[in-house]
């Protein structure tokens, strides 16, 4: 089993940054793809961006480019996200997600992966 763990939600104002930090644990015996989807109230969970395992490749939705930036952490399936000029549409529960596989081409629905953390709440406050 694999374990999956967010932290650095927050509350920060608009224009303001947060950093989100996601570690997997367990029965991580490959190098994981990793992903962020985020859910609002009252929305469907939605992807934000995703890595593939070495960190080569990486993907963004539309709605976070040239604001969101994911990164693979020095320890093995870590991952960042790093988010600047935050919006108040922004505002959701943050979730980190891990795949099977180490390639995140494609992998942007939730069936894509398999293994889920808690999440975890930023705000952004107008």
């Amino acid at each position: 089993q694999v374990q999956v763990e967010e932290s650095g939600g927050g509350v920060v104002q608009t224009g303001g940054s947060l950093r989100l930090s996601c570690a997997a644990s367990g029965r991580t015996s490959s190098s994981l793809a990793m992903g962020w989807f985020r859910q609002a109230p009252g929305n469907e969970r939605e992807f934000v961006a995703a890595i593939n395992w070495n960190g080569a490749s990486t993907y963004l939705a539309d709605s976070v480019k040239g604001r969101f930036t994911i990164s693979r952490g020095n320890a093995k399936n870590t991952v960042y996200l790093q988010m600047n000029s935050l919006k108040p549409e922004d505002t959701a529960v943050y979730y980190c997600a891990c795949r099977n596989s180490g390639v995140a081409l494609g992998a942007r629905s939730t069936n894509d992966y398999n293994y889920w953390g808690q999440g975890t709440q930023v705000t952004v406050s107008s």
